[in-house]
């Protein structure tokens, strides 16, 4: 449907790509050759060519992309059909300038102009052309036996003729004599040929160099089979061969760096997983709070930025492989910092930022002083400013009280939260529960369809647990988080694990993500169990479990699921209430305050004395 050039005649092909360079090689060139012939040949007898001279510049174009190199081979073949016994030129071909007055090739001109202005096209390959001394008179191919019906012996047409050189016209001919000898080779004694050529240059239009020359077609009459067809292209080096172009030298190597991060994934999509949604994937904007070794795993997506206010110590590039050594020295580039800046020289096609900033944690005072307290207060609006302005949020930090303030914003704000944490040889990676839109409709399907399956619970408490039920990183705590590096030796306050731990856990941080991505209800689809694991998978990647708990000891994963608890000190509707209402007052508060300021508002308190009254 595209728009046709001006002064460009539209031809019919057939592409021919090929999966392999092997096929490419050893495909049977002479069928396919014959297979377009024969289409230009039925097109021939059948008249169509007539009504529809395009048909007569049908082409094929073999092909074969070597997407990783980006080498293009291609193979052009434009086929003709051949007379069995050639032709004879009787007239040589002469500049049209030397053959027309000036005023018949105006006229020349003019009558073309308005042919083509009549049909609706901005040109015409074949047409057939009267010409007297101060006149010309030109028609279609389908008008022939009305057009030429006072002439005897000799009858003149126009090719629409891409070559240059002065003594030969162009392939196009070719097929249109094979027409014109099958139709009306019986009748002709002569023809002439004009080879209009319409150039412009040095915006003046010119037609003077076009060339016009006579023929005698061949005597012995074409037979109903096809005959004969040439037209596989040279290569640049004279020979019949292909051609390649290398396309890798002349290409923004940005965007080169963004096709091959992408190819491996639309081969993933058009090899194995059709239903996948890559869109959904590059599209999400995604905030990792934390910028070592879990935070290094990507796929495709295009929007990340990091959080940190660690500088880069000696230990780090041998376990984070966003960091090398240069990076320590002088005291170390900032984590977040240098984690983007390296991102963007991996894959320039990225928009990374990093943010040098500390993240406000329960039991870590902040009230020394006024600075002090402005510096948490502007910590913690540019930590809400990130959360409202990504899709995802990881959670990687260190300890777990680091963990608590991005969960209560990430659950106010209903905002995807993936969670990894490591021991020794153990870890968690998990997604928080998605909590119902605070302006919820009652008739929403997502909740009503995922609380229906939750009221039909199968053998186990915990199965067709929907989205927005599941518990945080929180939910199994019965104690607030708070200072938990205080009188700490150093190997206490390190995460000390074994070296591969935090590989698998950051990948399958990433790998949970995009499989709650692919679901159709997203954060709020129903958890899988390890209980599932035979079942049929809700989404073209598998499971989508609430968590993934890791044992490197005994190599082995489990999928529990956990209920929220009412009493969460993150994510129980009293301390969201708490924090939407009183904003930044109220996190000053669970700062400042030891742990018990969030067990008494959440009832951990009373829970705890409750549990001793029961055990006395």
């Amino acid at each position: 449907n595209a728009s046709i050039p001006a002064r460009c005649c539209p031809a019919v092909g057939t592409l021919y790509n090929t999966n392999t360079f092997e096929t490419f090689k050893s495909c049977d060139k002479k069928s396919l050759l014959d297979k377009e012939a024969n289409e230009i040949w039925e097109s021939v007898q059948s008249g169509a060519a007539l009504e529809n001279p395009m048909l007569l510049n049908r082409f094929l174009l073999l092909t074969f992309a070597d997407l990783k190199k980006y080498h293009f081979y291609y193979w052009f073949c434009y086929p003709a059909l051949c007379f069995p016994d050639g032709i004879h030129v009787t007239q040589k071909p002469v500049c049209l300038g030397d053959r027309f007055s000036q005023n018949q090739i105006q006229a020349l001109q003019k009558a073309y102009d308005d042919l083509c202005q009549e049909e609706g096209v901005t040109a015409l390959p074949y047409f057939l052309i009267k010409y007297h001394d101060n006149s010309v008179v030109i028609s279609l191919l389908k008008e022939w036996e009305s057009f030429f019906q006072d002439r005897g012996g000799k009858v003149t047409v126009g090719v629409y003729d891409p070559c240059n050189l002065s003594q030969y016209p162009g392939w196009p001919l070719r097929n249109f004599l094979i027409l014109a000898a099958r139709k009306w080779g019986s009748v002709l004694e002569r023809l002439e040929v004009l080879c209009f050529r319409d150039r412009t240059m040095q915006g003046v239009r010119d037609i003077t160099h076009s060339i016009i020359f006579e023929i005698k077609l061949p005597e012995t009459p074409l037979g109903p089979d096809c005959p004969k067809a040439v037209g596989w292209e040279k290569n640049q080096k004279g020979g019949m061969g292909p051609r390649m172009v290398n396309l890798s030298e002349c290409m923004d190597p940005k965007r080169l760096a963004e096709s091959s991060v992408d190819l491996n994934l639309k081969l993933m999509c058009w090899r194995l997983v059709p239903t996948l949604d890559l869109e959904k994937i590059v599209a999400a904007k995604c905030l990792l709070l934390g910028a070592g070794t879990l935070g290094c795993s990507g796929w495709g997506v295009r929007k990340i930025t990091f959080v940190d206010n660690a500088k880069i110590s000696y230990s780090n590039p041998v376990r984070q492989p966003l960091y090398e050594f240069e990076d320590c020295l002088s005291g170390g580039k900032p984590k977040a910092l240098a984690a983007a800046d390296r991102l963007q020289k991996i894959f320039p096609g990225v928009i990374s930022e990093g943010y040098n900033m500390s993240i406000p944690m329960p039991g870590h005072p902040v009230n020394f002083s006024e600075v002090t307290m402005a510096q948490a207060q502007k910590d913690v609006a540019k930590l809400e400013e990130l959360i409202d302005a990504h899709d995802v949020v990881f959670l990687l930090m260190d300890t777990r009280e680091s963990r608590w303030l991005p969960a209560v914003i990430a659950a106010s704000k209903r905002k995807l939260v993936i969670n990894a944490a490591l021991g020794f040889d153990t870890f968690v990676v998990m997604r928080h529960g998605l909590k119902k839109p605070k302006q919820q409709e009652c008739g929403d399907s997502r909740f009503s369809n995922a609380a229906a399956s939750s009221d039909l619970l199968g053998s186990s408490l915990f199965s067709n647990i929907p989205g927005y039920k599941l518990g945080c990183y929180f939910c199994n705590d019965v104690v607030a988080p708070g200072d938990s590096t205080r009188d700490r030796t150093l190997d206490q306050q390190c995460t000390v694990s074994r070296p591969g731990l935090a590989m698998v856990a950051g990948a399958l941080a990433v790998e949970l993500m995009v499989s709650v991505l692919q679901h159709p209800e997203g954060g709020y689809a129903v958890a899988s169990s390890s209980d599932d694991r035979m079942n049929e998978p809700p989404t073209s990647l598998g499971l989508v479990p609430h968590q993934i708990r890791g044992f490197l000891s005994r190599f082995d994963n489990v999928l529990p699921v956990s209920l929220a608890f009412d009493k969460c000190t993150a994510c129980s509707a009293k301390v969201l209430d708490q924090y939407e209402r009183e904003g930044f007052n109220f996190l000053a508060k669970v700062f400042n305050s030891s742990h018990s300021f969030l067990e008494d508002l959440t009832g951990l308190t009373l829970l705890h004395q409750e549990t001793q009254a029961a055990e006395v």
